[in-house]
């Protein structure tokens, strides 16, 4: 009987020992998916920090554009203006002649 409570002895401390180390397997498991997660989740907002960034980028240099798309189409437009006012001022002494000669001929 000694015999077999020496071998039943060594089963239990080995029993113990197993759990023991599938108890530290499941520890550090658990530890390097906490990391695994924690690095993802880093790797993601630097992503998306960097995608944003881009955005933001590509919307300022669209807006710049527009901005300076305005500015050239208001001087254009300023310009047509004057020129405009300049051809009409030209012209507006020749037409005010033809106005009162067409106004003031009488036809028979």
């Amino acid at each position: 009987m000694d015999k077999s409570q020496g071998g039943i002895q060594q089963l239990l401390a080995a029993e113990q020992e197993a759990q023991s180390i599938v108890a530290n397997a499941r520890s550090a498991k658990m530890a390097r998916l906490r990391q695994a997660k924690e690095e993802a989740e880093r790797e993601v907002a630097a992503y998306r920090a960097q995608r944003e960034s881009e955005y933001r980028k590509k919307l300022a240099e669209s807006s710049g554009d527009s901005g300076s798309t305005a500015k050239k189409l208001e001087a254009d437009t300023t310009h047509k203006i004057k020129m405009l006012s300049s051809e009409a001022s030209r012209v507006s002494q020749e037409i005010t002649s033809l106005l009162i000669k067409y106004v003031t001929t009488v036809k028979n």
